[in-house]
């Protein structure tokens, strides 16, 4: 059986594990983190797709795990409200949207259980240090070298593939792609969720209720006149999910990620400057939440190539993108889904073949949707985009207000598998 050596253990490098054992090979996964996600701090919500859920549920064992441990998002609702009078109204709103909610930590959970053993193998605890591509004998290979982190030692994993789904800040895509530079956006993330579990009729949930009333079944977008946004919704087992995205000078990049560790004293101050924005049923939500993060949003110009020789770029290592379509996720199942198939119908003697049509299938999806969502965010955070005026929610035509839906990213849902 041909092997592949997957660098990360996301949803991105767990996907493209079902994919290519479906293709009849065996893979390898290094991560540095110990151990499978039981429960993260960082852990938040996403959104899936009807072609996602399609492709998960066909790796999965028992295919209606993924409906009974996601809740429906059949609403997308665009409002607004006002900074001084907390009052709010509708923008747009899309009944026939259909996502499901999913934590990242189930649905991670949920993928990663169901890998089969013996053709799943996970490198918990080891970081990748650097790979070798070998010509030898006609037939190219590739070797990666990683550290154990507990023992400092270092492995040598060789396969006959390496698939890159280690994030936007990708070391594996550094190798090729030195100068690229990521966009920062302008602006970051706060997120949070509350787990209500434990006091579903409190003052707090009754009042979010009343102010949010189709919460359970809605992907709310609030946009504040204030030139700022939130996004807000219900997650299985009594949980809320929320996003507030604030303007904020451009940040050091520290390490591999793009989380920034957040004190108490940043905390207290957001809850603050979130008083002066939001109704006090959302900030109260903002408020109890245990340990909220920051996510830093960058993203970066569509890339003009996905593979070199039998490396090949996956997730957000092949399109950092910003959040606001809920592409990220579902745009790394869709290039697991489309390599698999690329290299099962080219096989590993022509593993060239099936990259170059991995390619030419994905990237004009990824780089038409990576734009969109850019567009998108600074439409919402009242930032200059070309030929548009800034959106004011008080004044803003039902033709802008149905620019910011989500069904009106390109390939919504219809990108293609195949290149037939």
């Amino acid at each position: 059986m041909p092997k592949a050596i997957i660098v990360g253990g996301s949803i991105a490098g767990v996907c493209c594990a079902h994919s290519l054992i479906h293709a009849g090979w065996k893979v390898t996964v290094v991560e540095k983190s110990p151990g499978p996600p039981t429960g993260s701090a960082t852990g938040a919500g996403l959104g899936l797709d009807p072609q996602s859920r399609q492709i998960i549920a066909s790796w999965l064992p028992v295919p209606d795990l993924l409906h009974q441990s996601t809740l429906p998002l059949t609403i997308d609702q665009n409002q607004a409200t006002d900074a001084e009078t907390k009052s709010s109204w509708v923008l747009a709103r899309d009944e026939e949207f259909n996502f499901r909610a999913a934590h990242w930590t189930d649905l991670h959970h949920l993928l990663y259980t169901a890998l089969p053993p013996e053709a799943a193998s996970f490198l918990w605890g080891h970081l990748f240090l650097s790979f070798s591509i070998s010509q030898d004998n006609s037939k190219p290979s590739v070797s990666v070298q990683a550290r154990t982190l507990q023992t400092g030692e270092i492995v040598e994993i060789t396969g006959d593939l390496l698939v890159a789904a280690d994030g936007c800040l990708s070391a594996v895509r550094r190798a090729f792609l030195p100068d690229l530079e990521l966009r920062y956006s302008g602006y970051c993330a706060w997120r949070g969720v509350l787990d209500f579990s434990e006091n579903e009729d409190s003052d707090t949930i009754t009042g979010i209720r009343r102010a949010y009333p189709d919460l359970g079944k809605c992907l709310y977008f609030d946009l504040s006149t204030r030139g700022t946004h939130s996004v807000f919704y219900e997650l299985l087992n009594k949980r809320l999910n929320w996003i507030w995205y604030v303007h904020h000078p451009q940040p050091e990049l520290k390490g591999s990620s793009v989380t920034m560790k957040v004190s108490k004293e940043m905390i207290q101050d957001m809850i603050q400057k979130a008083e002066q924005v939001w109704t006090p049923e959302l900030v109260r939500v903002m408020a109890e939440t245990k340990e909220p993060f920051l996510n830093l949003i960058y993203d970066c110009e569509p890339l003009e190539k996905l593979f070199w020789d039998n490396v090949v770029l996956v997730g957000d290592a092949a399109h950092p993108t910003t959040p606001h379509c809920l592409r990220s996720t579902n745009m790394s199942i869709l290039d697991a889904a489309v390599l698999g198939k690329c290299v099962e119908k080219s096989g590993v003697e022509n593993l060239s073949s099936g990259l170059d049509e991995y390619q030419q299938i994905r990237l004009p999806v990824i780089s038409k949707q990576v734009i969109h969502s850019r567009h998108v965010g600074r439409i919402k955070q009242r930032l200059s985009v070309p030929d548009w005026k800034l959106f004011d929610p008080k004044a803003a035509r039902s033709v802008d207000c149905e620019e910011i839906q989500q069904k009106n990213m390109p390939l919504f849902s219809s990108a293609p598998l195949s290149l037939h």
